[in-house]
C-alpha cells in the first residue's frame, strides 16, 4: 500500500527503533539552556557558602559575608561544587539534543604541535599584559587572588585551592563557555567569529569580582581561547590552557605573597 492509500492520508510511520536525527542547539536554545547552566552552577557553589554561613552561626552581615567570600578553603569547595552541577545540567542538554555529550563539547584531543601553539600563544598574551600592568602602575595580580591565597594557606587547604582553580574551574568554564555555548552560537547566524565574541563576553562576566583591568584581560584571554577553541576543535586543549593559566596565575600570587 502507498502513502497515499494509507488510511486518513497520513505518511507511513517510521520504522520501529528509528531514532530522531540528533541536533545542536541555536542561538535561542543554546542561550536558555545557557542560562539554566549558570544557575546550576552558581547554585551549586552558593550551596557551599550558605552551609559555611549557616554552620556557623554568625550573623548574615557585611563583615561576615565579606570574611567568607575571601576564605580560600570556602572559596575552593565553591567552586568545586559547581562543576558537578553544570556537568549534571550539561548532560541532560545534550542528551535532549540525541548528540553524545563528547562529540556535542568537542571532548577530543588535539595534536601536540596545536598544544605548543597554544602555549606560546597564551605566554605571548600574558608577556603583554604583563608590560601592560608594569608601564600603567598596576599590580600583576588581584587582591582577591592574594586574600584568597593567604586565607586557604592559614587553613593548610592550599592544595584545595590549587585544585580548584586549576582543575575544577577550567572544567567548568570552558565546558559552559567554549564546549556548550560557542558549538550551539556558532552554528546560529552569529557564525564563529560572532560565537568567540558572545562566549567571552559571557566568560568574562563570570569574573565580576575583579577590576575593568583584570576584566580586560580575562576578555583578551577568552577570545585567544576562543580562536584555539576553532582552530582545533578541542575543548580539552583550552581546558588545559585554562589550567595552565590559572596555576601560572595561582604561583605568581604566591610569590607576591612571599616577597611583600
Amino acid at each position: 500500500m502507498t502513502a497515499a492509500e494509507s488510511p486518513a492520508g497520513l505518511a507511513p510511520v517510521s520504522p520501529p527503533g528509528k531514532s530522531r536525527e540528533p541536533r545542536v542547539w541555536k542561538f535561542i536554545g543554546t542561550s536558555l539552556w545557557g542560562i539554566a547552566l549558570f544557575g546550576a552552577m552558581f547554585a551549586g557553589q552558593v550551596a557551599v557558602v550558605g552551609w559555611f554561613l549557616i554552620s556557623s552561626g554568625e550573623p548574615l552581615d557585611t563583615s561576615s559575608m565579606t570574611a567568607l567570600l575571601t576564605n580560600g578553603r570556602i572559596i575552593s569547595l565553591s567552586v568545586i561544587m559547581g562543576l558537578p552541577a553544570i556537568l549534571i545540567m550539561l548532560w541532560i542538554a545534550t542528551r535532549l539534543s540525541r548528540t553524545p555529550f563528547a562529540d556535542y563539547l568537542a571532548l577530543r584531543w588535539t595534536s601536540w604541535r596545536m598544544l605548543a601553539v597554544g602555549v606560546a600563544s597564551l605566554v605571548l598574551l600574558m608577556v603583554v599584559w604583563e608590560i601592560i600592568s608594569r608601564v600603567a602602575g598596576r599590580e600583576s595580580s588581584p587582591g582577591f587572588m592574594t586574600d584568597v591565597l593567604k586565607t586557604a594557606r592559614a587553613d593548610g587547604a592550599l592544595w584545595l585551592l590549587v585544585f580548584a582553580f586549576c582543575v575544577a574551574a577550567p572544567i567548568t568554564e570552558e565546558f559552559f563557555a567554549r564546549g556548550f555555548l560557542y558549538r550551539g552560537w556558532s552554528e546560529s547566524f552569529l557564525g564563529i567569529g560572532g560565537a568567540i565574541l558572545l562566549s567571552s563576553v559571557v566568560w568574562t562576566l563570570m569574573h565580576m569580582q575583579y577590576s575593568w583591568f583584570f576584566l580586560a584581560q580575562v576578555f583578551s584571554i577568552g577570545l585567544l581561547l576562543g580562536y584555539l577553541r576553532y582552530l582545533s576543535g578541542s575543548t580539552w586543549l583550552v581546558v588545559v590552557l585554562h589550567g595552565l593559566n590559572n596555576l601560572a596565575a595561582t604561583v605568581q600570587t604566591i610569590w607576591l605573597a612571599n616577597n611583600s
